[in-house]
């Protein structure tokens, strides 16, 4: 058995909160494509090769939510510590957007189920095989509904994993991948109704990414990691992007991508704790990064209400108008991510969160040109409170 390291301040993962921003332009330009915002032939069909499975977005952030909340987690903690942090960190961003996609429903004259809105106001939405209710009001915010089971279940699981054995780690890490393939099959055994939201929004089966970024963080913890450099990684991760949007078959993509996606973060990681450069740490990275969970929570949103505003709604922008419009689209959610993170976000963190307490100062983290001793990492590293898939791509549905 593997006894618990002693909780001390590692040096952050600067890269990993660059690497949001990577995920969450993917996730924007799958919606792109989805909403059809660009009519003319060629450039929509290199954004629909480019994009055609950035709604794997997803996989990533709940890969990587489950890591940095493993990375950072404060042995000793008290769970309701954690969950106050947890909670202050996603909803004051969800109530705000939450009001915002109300009021829009209202002037547009949407109809809006109320049940299914207190659904989505107490993020309990995801937990609903019901059309009209997962996907309500802002319908992104189904992720968050997610993390919050995945919040909940963490801190009752944390002290077995600290004990766990490495190999039990390593079975989780690879039996993930299986698990999410053997979903399409599983599917079958559920209502024709439900299944979509059986294999893409279900909490538990959405848990499955979570959990194998949790055992991947743990066995990097204990310096029992055994995977390929960033840059190898990344390699991986181009190539099985590729192919995988060739096959455009959900089951296998679905499954290679959460693999690719893990090798990346736990190299981008391993980096980050060797002080060894990386492409995704620098200042604008990381400020891009730390605004993309409001960026995520926004853009669906602005793109939608814009559209139908102006009667380009599922119509198409000839010509160039609509790569600028897309353009344009991505600076003014940027523009109000930006905002919404510094005059919100960041304010409410520090109003709702757990105090500070004063007294013995934490141990001092590693110099960033010396290897950390991984056994003893648990730096505090910003959880990315995921984007989503709320609108299907790629012939099937598109619930926007």
């Amino acid at each position: 058995m593997t006894s618990s390291p002693a909780a001390t301040r590692a040096p952050r993962l600067p890269s990993l909160t660059g690497l949001r921003w990577i995920a969450a332009l993917l996730v924007f330009g799958f919606h792109v494509g989805t909403m059809q915002i660009i009519a003319e032939p060629d450039l929509k069909v290199v954004v629909n090769k480019a994009f055609s499975l950035g709604l794997s977005g997803v996989e990533f952030f709940f890969i990587l939510s489950g890591f940095v909340l493993v990375w950072s987690y404060r042995d000793g903690e008290r769970r309701r510590v954690f969950l106050r942090r947890r909670f202050a960190k996603i909803y004051p961003n969800h109530v705000v957007t939450f009001v915002a996609a109300l009021a829009v429903a209202f002037w547009l004259a949407d109809p809006v189920l109320p049940w299914a809105a207190v659904a989505n106001l107490f993020l309990v939405q995801a937990w609903l095989p019901f059309d009209g209710y997962f996907y309500s009001v802002n319908n992104v915010s189904w992720s968050l509904s997610c993390e919050l089971a995945f919040y909940l279940c963490l801190p009752l699981v944390l002290p077995w994993l600290r004990r766990a054995r490495t190999g039990l780690l390593w079975a989780v890490v690879v039996a993930v991948p299986l698990l999410i393939l053997a979903l399409w099959p599983g599917q079958l055994l559920v209502p024709e109704e439900s299944r979509w939201w059986f294999t893409q929004i279900f909490p538990v089966t959405r848990s499955f990414e979570f959990w194998m970024g949790v055992a991947a963080a743990e066995l990097l913890r204990r310096g029992r990691w055994r995977g390929p450099n960033l840059t190898v990684a990344s390699g991986l991760f181009v190539a099985t992007w590729v192919v995988a949007a060739l096959w455009i078959r959900a089951e296998f993509w679905a499954a290679l991508l959460a693999a690719a996606y893990l090798l990346v973060i736990a190299a981008a990681a391993d980096a980050d704790v060797r002080g060894r450069w990386t492409p995704w740490r620098s200042r604008w990275m990381v400020w891009l990064g730390e605004v993309s969970f409001a960026f995520y929570l926004v853009h669906v949103l602005v793109m939608r209400t814009v559209l139908r505003l102006t009667g380009d709604w599922g119509t198409g922008l000839p010509g160039w108008r609509g790569p600028l419009v897309v353009l344009g689209f991505l600076l003014l959610t940027l523009l109000l991510a930006a905002a919404l993170h510094r005059w919100v976000e960041l304010p409410m963190m520090r109003r709702l969160g757990p105090a500070r307490r004063g007294g013995r100062p934490a141990a001092a983290a590693p110099a960033p040109s010396v290897p950390a001793p991984r056994s003893a990492a648990a730096g505090p590293v910003e959880d990315p409170a995921t984007p989503g898939r709320p609108i299907e791509y790629a012939g099937r549905r598109d619930p926007g």
